[in-house]
């Protein structure tokens, strides 16, 4: 291969590592159930590319109320690696089912599926924020079940 062609791959795969790095924030475009999907995919991966980024990035798309009642941030992390919910902690893989929306709740059927092959079902809240600031009309997880263990994939 070309030197051109070698550093062209190099740069690319740099830039796009970059890119996943960032911490997704909340924005009126981002609909209910992706929220879900962001917080998800952050706990998928809790520790890449540092510690706890996965936490961070589902504490983002905590609503105000919740961060008061689950925070501040240490506070938080520490509940998602207790017994309660660190089955989303690198889980393996998670299915987003929709319950119930109307135009400012959406609530879903969210199940895990834990690296130790084990199944947990819980409900996932979401409301769009509609007080003023840079949040307003931003869609944020306000409540998530205790977990409902299914049984194992095995």
């Amino acid at each position: 291969m070309s030197k051109i062609f070698k550093l062209s791959i190099t740069f690319f795969l740099l830039s796009f590592s970059s890119v996943s790095s960032e911490m997704v924030k909340p924005n009126i475009n981002i609909k209910p159930d992706q929220v879900i999907k962001i917080q998800l995919q952050g706990l998928m991966k809790n520790d890449v590319p540092y510690r706890d980024k996965g936490i961070e990035q589902t504490w983002k798309f905590a609503h105000p109320s919740n961060q008061r009642f689950t925070g501040p941030l240490s506070r938080f992390k520490e509940m998602i690696k207790g017994d309660s919910y660190n089955m989303l902690l690198n889980h393996i893989s998670h299915e987003v089912m929709e319950i119930y929306s109307d135009d400012n709740k959406a609530v879903y059927e969210v199940t895990v599926l834990d690296t130790n092959k084990k199944y947990f079902k819980f409900r996932w809240q979401v409301e769009k924020f509609l007080d003023k600031g840079p949040l307003k009309n931003c869609w944020l997880t306000t409540a998530v079940s205790q977990p409902i263990p299914l049984g194992s994939s095995t």
